[in-house]
């Protein structure tokens, strides 16, 4: 009887959202979301865990015949997100989604930034400090970027780390922001010119090529001063922004993003479904960064929101995302239609679905 599972959901499951910490983990409520749309599709649902206790189960027990992989992995370093799809091709599991190498490179914003340059999508000028360099070692390089500046802990997401305070407007606050930032994350910090325009992020299911879910537009209810999609505004989304799909852009400009869409999810190496953030301004698409694993809470993922004001409804968003996974594995029985006995569908919990 097949198995899908998802990847780890957050190993506490008690810890408010308001600790940051947990800011990349999916709630128990998005976890059952998706276990009971998979189990809608016919499907026996196991939640594998996290860490030892799900290595434990994968070696021990009877193996999934896919996993739908959402693990954000527990620490700071760059390749958290990439211990269970690691993990799962040393096993020899099939699992949705992107590959351990993108995983991290995509975490890591600087890498990232490269990558996509190097196949011609314009990003943000930006300069990487890191770990152990002085702010003087670095201030000739900060000379040629022009206020205001955002400052950001490089191996993070979730919009951990870009709060409002992030935008600096005078380079005499940059020493105090930089010193706040490696304190408090522990790793590198990128710094990168603000970008004042359009806030846009693109939804993309497929493979060979990828099909656009819908480019969307974040837009502040209220217009007082440059907006920033900072942690902040998405906790208290539902006041402080509305969201826009199709983004009501000229044809111009949605042809020079999607174009920028494709190209960076390539040079990324982008599998399955990926959001892809930008900012656009003057014609000009600035790739922000990737997002492999995004979100998928019913109410509060960006992609579900973007997915369901283009009229897919959230069981048909999932099932796009695994039958696009089956194709690209060439498993032949699709998730989609019920069948009795069902499925076995591993949901890896304990670091997110």
């Amino acid at each position: 009887m097949p198995t899908s599972a998802l990847g780890p959901s957050r190993p506490t499951l008690h810890l408010p959202l308001l600790d940051e910490d947990q800011e990349e983990f999916d709630s128990p409520e998005t976890i059952e979301a998706l276990a009971d749309v998979l189990r809608s599709f016919g499907h026996d649902v196991d939640l594998l865990g996290e860490g030892e206790p799900m290595l434990r189960r994968l070696l021990d027990g009877p193996r999934p015949d896919l996993v739908l992989n959402f693990a954000e992995g527990q620490g700071i370093g760059r390749s958290r997100e990439a211990r269970v799809p690691a993990v799962l091709e040393m096993l020899g599991v099939p699992y949705t989604g992107s590959d351990p190498l993108t995983l991290a490179v995509t975490l890591d914003k600087d890498c990232a930034k490269r990558l996509v340059t190097a196949a011609g999508v314009a990003t943000p000028r930006w300069t990487l400090v890191r770990d152990g360099e002085s702010f003087d070692a670095v201030a000739p390089v900060f000379a040629g970027l022009t206020p205001p500046l955002i400052v950001k802990p490089a191996y993070e997401g979730s919009s951990k780390g870009v709060r409002s305070t992030s935008l600096i407007h005078r380079r005499e606050d940059l020493p105090a922001a930089l010193t706040l930032a490696r304190q408090t994350y522990r790793q590198p910090v990128l710094v990168e010119e603000f970008i004042d325009g359009n806030e846009l992020t693109v939804g993309m299911v497929g493979n060979q090529p990828p099909e656009i879910l819908g480019v969307m537009r974040i837009l502040p209810r209220q217009a007082d001063g440059p907006f920033l999609y900072s942690l902040e505004v998405k906790r208290d989304f539902e006041r402080l922004v509305r969201y826009e799909c199709p983004a009501q852009l000229s044809a111009a400009d949605t042809r020079a993003v999607r174009h920028a869409a494709f190209a960076a999810w390539q040079a990324l190496g982008c599998r399955d479904v990926a959001r892809l953030d930008f900012r656009l301004r003057n014609h000009v698409p600035y790739f922000l960064e990737a997002n492999p694993l995004p979100g998928l809470s019913p109410k509060s993922g960006d992609l579900v929101i973007m997915a369901r004001l283009v009229g897919v409804e959230y069981p048909e968003l999932i099932r796009r995302i695994l039958e696009t996974a089956l194709r690209r594995l060439q498993m032949a029985d699709a998730p989609s239609a019920p069948r009795r006995g069902g499925r076995r569908s591993r949901l890896p919990t304990g670091a997110t679905v």
